[in-house]
């Protein structure tokens, strides 16, 4: 693994700032973020973009702050932390993190402040610290990835959100209302460790987010280190199964005790591939990642990426050396 990349304190801080992210109002978290910055006497850029011009933005933000020896931040929800780890991850530079999302899993997993200024001003006294990543077909991911289900029920949340705001009650009324229809059943084909299985699935989730997985109940809370270094992800297989039985399943979710249920399968691994029949193999597949959806051509290779991403986090020198 590369050494964590050496920051210059007096270097200007680039701020990626998604307006349209989370509930909270852009303008004032980016006022925020300058005040804070102005009183501490740090040098920064505040960049405010659309959505679809995260990924080009965070491209030319990385590699001017890989050459000045600083780091870029995220502004936004999971989807926005994703674009912009994606840049840092594929140029080596360090990455801050200030979560106006709606769920947070990424930043909460890693103990960041969820204001806006205490956030900023915690970045000053930060170092780079190794966080595991994980990958769909070379696609970066913090949180999780997934077919199936779940990306139908991401694209009817934004849908709800679009129309009654932005709101943890509304991601939930939402996902009810997905759960209650009847959803494709997906035959796939995996390989894990050198043996080829087939499975029948309402889903399959791949999580990378001790937080979120503990909340569902697929992972204790007995770790040592950093939340999510452990060299592996976790899989969730969601067998196909009636209304009631989904009724049942969303019930021991919010319980955080799905791990126990008879029709979900769990398992750890770091590096897996799934195929859908032969017949299926040409047509791209409905994927989502971190909060995002697209289509991308099987084979699905997941697997834990070898490079982490460098997260400014506090802590000493020392430790980030462990």
């Amino acid at each position: 693994m590369a050494s964590p990349p050496d920051l210059d304190p007096t270097a200007t801080l680039r701020f990626i700032v998604n307006g349209h992210s989370g509930s909270q109002d852009g303008e004032g978290t980016r006022e925020a973020i300058e005040s804070t910055l102005k009183f501490a006497g740090r040098p920064s850029e505040v960049i405010y973009c659309q959505p679809g011009e995260l990924p080009r933005v965070a491209a030319k933000a990385a590699k001017q702050a890989l050459a000045e020896r600083s780091a870029i931040v995220a502004v936004g929800g999971d989807g926005t932390i994703n674009a912009v780890a994606r840049a840092a991850h594929a140029s080596g530079c360090a990455m801050g993190v200030i979560p106006r999302g709606t769920f947070n899993y990424f930043a909460r997993t890693h103990g960041l402040p969820l204001d806006a200024a205490k956030a900023t001003a915690q970045l000053l006294e930060a170092n780079p610290v190794p966080v595991q990543v994980g990958a769909i077909n070379e696609q970066v991911f913090l949180v999780n990835a997934s077919v199936g289900l779940y990306p139908q029920l991401l694209e009817d949340r934004e849908a709800w959100k679009s129309r009654f705001g932005r709101n943890r009650l509304v991601a939930l009324g939402a996902a009810f209302a997905t759960l209650m229809r009847t959803p494709n059943r997906l035959k796939l084909n995996i390989e894990l460790e050198g043996v080829k299985r087939e499975v029948r699935t309402l889903t399959l989730f791949v999580g990378n987010n001790r937080l979120q997985l503990e909340q569902l109940g697929v992972q204790s809370g007995e770790h040592d280190g950093d939340a999510t270094d452990t060299g592996r992800v976790t899989a969730v297989v969601l067998k196909p199964i009636g209304t009631l039985g989904m009724l049942g399943l969303m019930l021991r979710g919010a319980l955080g005790s799905l791990g126990d249920a008879e029709g979900i399968e769990h398992f750890e691994f770091d590096e897996m591939v799934v195929k859908p029949p032969r017949m299926m193999q040409l047509r791209r597949m409905k994927v989502a990642f971190d909060g995002e959806v697209a289509r991308m051509k099987p084979p699905l290779r997941f697997r834990v990426m070898p490079e982490p991403l460098y997260l400014l986090k506090p802590g000493t020198t020392a430790e980030v050396a462990a």
